[in-house]
């Protein structure tokens, strides 16, 4: 496919803002997946495409928290087998499902986030001081993680929030340390999925590496945002992003 110079900086520029959104909440793919679309792709091709700059941001934002101390590794194994699991099953998923399904269940996803946010907050961000649990303490985390290995797998778009949930709301990590872990497991389960979408030869990968190179940024500046902003206003933007995601979801075609 050709890339024009106007689809080049549309991808650079949704990239960037995708890079940011995607590390300090999720819903980026909201943005970068009509961008590809517009050019032409079928919805297959720009679910598959997308993952390519979605693994580059989110080694990007590990390498980033992982600098500032803010990267827990001592329960890493027990978090990420699950998404990996879940990641192959979703992938699998999305390469024959109906794209008709994805709308509702990424609506469903971005307003109860919202719900959840405004009616009980401390389900999303764990007073400071609060244990964290380990998977091993919390079966249900288990469950969590591996729908947001299948939902990451199969649509990306808002799974940092399903995310957010399992490790900031099973686990209670605060909203920092829960958003390194949870860039850390988009990073393994979109690797997963990217396999199966490389055999499925369902990636562009020009506008693919071209997007990436947005999100690359975008990243890298979303992780000293996140290091430097009150546990409060980082709640608060992750409930814009769910409106915003919601919105977006209604408004597709």
């Amino acid at each position: 496919m050709d890339v024009t110079l106007t689809h080049g900086l549309l991808l650079l520029f949704t990239g960037f803002l995708a890079g940011i959104i995607n590390t300090l909440a999720g819903g980026g793919s909201n943005l970068t997946l009509p961008a590809l679309m517009v050019m032409g792709m079928p919805a297959e091709v720009a679910n598959a495409t997308n993952r390519v700059g979605v693994v580059v941001q989110s080694l990007t934002a590990v390498v980033g928290f992982k600098r500032h101390g803010k990267l827990d590794g001592g329960d890493t194994g027990p978090i990420l087998l699950p998404t990996i699991i879940g990641g192959f099953i979703g992938a699998a998923g999305a390469a024959y499902a109906p794209s008709d399904i994805i709308k509702p269940l990424l609506l469903g996803t971005m307003l109860t986030m919202a719900l959840i946010i405004l009616v009980k907050p401390a389900m999303i961000s764990p007073a400071l001081g609060t244990e964290v649990k380990k998977v091993s303490q919390t079966p249900s985390s288990w469950v969590w993680l591996t729908i947001a290995g299948i939902y990451g797998g199969f649509v990306q778009a808002g799974v940092g929030f399903v995310l957010l949930a399992a490790l900031a709301g099973s686990l209670r990590y605060d909203l920092v340390r829960a958003n390194a872990l949870k860039v850390l497991c988009s990073l393994v389960f979109t690797l997963a999925s990217l396999i199966v979408f490389i055999a499925e030869d369902l990636i562009l990968w020009l506008p693919g590496v071209i997007l990436a190179a947005g999100t690359v940024v975008g990243a890298h500046i979303a992780v000293k945002m996140a290091i430097k902003v009150s546990p409060n206003a980082l709640k608060w933007f992750l409930f814009i992003m769910t409106l915003c995601g919601s919105a977006a979801a209604m408004l597709s075609e």
